[in-house]
């Protein structure tokens, strides 16, 4: 045949060239591989997976663990340092004044504590316990506090 590179003819009786020739010879010879993942693979897969994860969800959970503390710790120092100042400013006048407290609501469930001691007839000093009451019955524990601030008051005039 003239023109063309190769005689092959298609199963309908047309002369084939080249690329079809071998494209037409290749149908219905080989068998396809299959593609995709056998249900072997899928289950090393997901147990890798599984794997992998469970250290890194433990580290989330202590992460989350420390942040909840450290925002308690913070928050438990700011309330005990308003509180150190609220008796401060009322000392100025009253000075005399007993400013021990059990239990006093601070903030919702932050509890403080205040002891005042008498060190001379002139000088005193204020101890305050914050923490976060965690079982809630209104009661600040040993274990629930977070913070504990001391300051010395002096008599000013």
């Amino acid at each position: 045949m003239p023109g063309s590179l190769c005689a092959d003819k298609s199963p309908t009786g047309e002369n084939l060239t080249g690329w079809e020739s071998r494209t037409a010879r290749g149908q219905g010879h080989k068998r396809q591989k299959p593609t995709g993942f056998t249900l072997t693979e899928v289950i090393i897969a997901s147990t890798l997976l599984v794997l992998a994860m469970v250290p890194i969800l433990k580290a989330l959970t202590s992460a989350i663990a420390s942040s909840t503390i450290i925002e308690r710790r913070t928050r438990s120092l700011v309330l005990g340092q308003a509180t150190l100042e609220q008796i401060k400013a009322r000392s100025i006048y009253s000075y005399d004044e007993d400013f021990t407290a059990s239990n006093l609501s601070v903030d919702g469930l932050y509890l403080c504590n205040v002891a005042d001691s008498a060190q001379s007839s002139d000088l005193r000093v204020i101890s305050v316990s914050v923490g976060y009451d965690e079982n809630g019955n209104n009661t600040l524990e040993t274990g629930e506090i977070e913070i504990r601030l001391a300051t010395l008051l002096a008599r000013r005039w």
